[in-house]
């Protein structure tokens, strides 16, 4: 399995910590390669040089042996794709997950030429893991061969404690940056302040932290916008027990691992009906829709959260039910390891029941 590195931030290390977490490295016979990480440009290049040459060593010296490759969009796929070509002309089985959003837009970017090498992977690969089942359309409307199969990310239960008072804090999980729509909810967070005076807002991530601080300053909202940076999951819980909503009013999205969290945890969302998200959160049940750059609708939505109690808890105890049976590891983690014996992976010990099956693409 290649990846990004435990301590690296994005989903992909989230997803295989989440992995790791229930089991998947005991059951099967899995040697994980950190194929890159943050860091210096010394030290990225020191995680592609030790992945590249151990990985070639494995595919000269094991006949048996599948792939199981984690890769993004832009640049990330083309940095994997090394990886990808060499398991395809081995004749190794290779399992693509693709994570993040953007990859349509990154396809439509490419030349023709780049887009019939994308195809050319995607088609021989032995399975194509996407999170959601618009992304599962997206790959079979290039590539109609390809065997595109939905297995959800993992997301381990978040327990927080009772809320102790009223809550408050607008919660940001993400990068900071224009099409996560931050300055939309930094206008929407200003507008709110009017009628409710202790409303805050708690940035977690990192990103154009000084562009969003300034932007905060001229709609005179800075003191009542906090930034943590970005947080590991004990940060991250502390933040969700104390949120009464968790806003990503989003331009452009996957499935948010951050959206999946809060739900899990009983927090109401509101976010955009982009990528995977309108497969999660159904309007006024699970939580509520805006579109993105409609910041009178993310106003009056917020508002509605913070000022109905009531309304929260019946929206965050159904998002909490929903995400805790789609996405919980129990349902996650079945699909793959059926994936791993699809491929003819040796199983060590007893796994989980599996989840309904998956059928190749016609």
């Amino acid at each position: 399995m290649l990846g990004a590195a435990p301590e690296t931030r994005g989903s992909i290390a989230a997803v295989v910590e989440a992995y790791r977490a229930n089991g998947l490295f005991r059951r099967w016979p899995i040697e994980y390669l950190a194929s890159h990480g943050d860091g210096s440009r010394s030290e990225r290049l020191s995680y592609a040089m030790k992945a590249m040459r151990r990985f070639a060593e494995i595919l000269f010296r094991e006949r048996s042996v599948a792939v199981h490759l984690h890769t993004a969009a832009r640049g990330n796929f083309w940095r994997d794709l090394p990886y990808m070509l060499a398991a395809i002309a081995a004749g190794r089985p290779l399992l693509l997950q693709l994570h993040g959003a953007g990859f349509e837009r990154f396809y439509d970017g490419c030349d023709s030429a780049a887009r019939a090498l994308i195809r050319f992977v995607l088609d021989r690969a032995a399975t194509v893991i996407v999170a959601t089942d618009s992304r599962r359309s997206w790959v079979r409307s290039i590539c109609r061969n390809a065997n595109a199969v939905v297995v959800p990310n993992p997301v381990t239960p978040v327990e927080v404690a009772p809320a102790s008072g009223e809550r408050n804090m607008i919660l940001f999980l993400g990068k900071l940056q224009q099409s996560k729509g931050i300055f939309d909810l930094l206008q929407a967070v200003a507008a709110v302040r009017a009628t409710v005076p202790g409303v805050r807002l708690v940035c977690a991530g990192d990103g154009e932290r000084i562009a969003v601080a300034r932007h905060a300053e001229r709609l005179g909202i800075a003191d009542a916008v906090k930034f943590t940076g970005w947080v590991g999951p004990s940060g991250k819980r502390a933040l969700l027990e104390n949120a009464a909503v968790l806003a990503l009013p989003s331009y452009d999205e996957a499935l948010p691992m951050s959206l999946l969290e809060a739900m899990s945890a009983g927090v109401p969302v509101i976010a955009s009906p982009v990528g995977g998200i309108q497969e999660v959160v159904v309007e006024g049940v699970t939580g509520f829709l805006v579109a993105p750059g409609d910041t009178q609708t993310l106003e009056r939505l917020l508002r509605r959260v913070l000022e109905d109690r009531a309304l929260a808890a019946r929206i965050g105890s159904a998002g909490r039910q929903s995400a805790r049976l789609r996405y919980s590891p129990e349902r996650a983690v079945p699909r793959l390891e059926a994936l791993y014996a699809s491929v003819g992976m040796p199983c060590l010990a007893p796994a989980p029941q599996a989840q309904p099956e998956f059928k190749k693409a016609a």
